[in-house]
């Protein structure tokens, strides 16, 4: 059938030329034929199970303590790597921290909010994977002269590092299905942060253990600061010293080997 239509198609095209018609029968002409279309299999979610209560619970403001203490900075909380909460629990998609800062109670609500009122439940759970606010932040009322001691504690904020986990999604989805929620809300927290699959935060840190093993320069930054070279141990501090130059307070360099 599609050799007659060809041949009806090509004869009716050698009398047009012929002719020196070169009307709408030449130019927009199209011989369509049917095929087989591949279609990709669905992944198998018959081990998945989701819980009672799939949507994030709400976070406290305050930490329940008998007497607040006041604390001080302690930058080293969101300096260099996380060494506890990078890695997947049980869920397939999360919201990975690519460098240190403080998450305030208004963020930890805007993740809530967003993900319970965009993700489904009946298909999807999600689960926190940081603490609630727990460190104070002291701050002094405005036109107050300087010294008399310390602040009052003005709010609490969670520490959060490079590698950190913020918040786990899971069930019977794809990424492409929760990925735009996700990517919401990780532009509107104060660090930088990326959505990542398991797949995908396997294949970082390969990609990093790689670049260590292939490395052909010999002068890396562990060598110039164990060998002193031109003194430079005179600068660098002790956390320099334990991270090997990958981190410049809390950021990251993802170059640095």
């Amino acid at each position: 059938m599609i050799s007659l239509v060809k041949a009806a198609v090509g004869g009716l095209t050698g009398i047009c030329r012929a002719h020196g018609h070169q009307g709408p029968l030449h130019s927009h002409l199209k011989v369509l034929a049917a095929g087989l279309k591949t279609v990709n299999i669905p992944p198998d979610y018959s081990d998945v199970i989701l819980p009672d209560k799939p949507k994030l619970k709400f976070v406290n403001k305050v930490p329940d303590l008998k007497k607040a203490r006041k604390e001080m900075k302690k930058l080293r909380d969101i300096r260099g790597p996380a060494t506890d909460g990078n890695a997947f629990s049980n869920g397939q998609y999360a919201i990975v921290a690519m460098g240190g800062g403080y998450l305030h109670w208004g963020h930890i609500e805007m993740i809530r909010l967003t993900i319970n009122r965009k993700m489904d439940p009946q298909t999807t759970f999600a689960h926190w994977r940081v603490r609630s606010p727990y460190k104070p932040v002291t701050r002094k009322g405005l036109g107050q002269r300087m010294g008399g001691g310390k602040g009052a504690i003005d709010h609490y904020v969670t520490p959060v590092r490079y590698g950190r986990l913020i918040v786990e999604l899971g069930g019977k989805v794809e990424l492409g299905e929760v990925e735009h929620i996700l990517i919401e809300v990780a532009k509107k927290l104060p660090f930088p942060a990326k959505v990542m699959s398991r797949e995908g935060l396997a294949a970082l840190h390969k990609e990093q253990a790689d670049m260590e093993q292939n490395n052909q320069n010999p002068w890396t930054f562990k060598q110039i600061a164990h060998g002193n070279m031109l003194g430079i141990r005179k600068v660098l501090s002790p956390h320099d010293l334990h991270n090997h130059g990958r981190f410049a307070g809390k950021f990251h360099l993802p170059g640095r080997v």
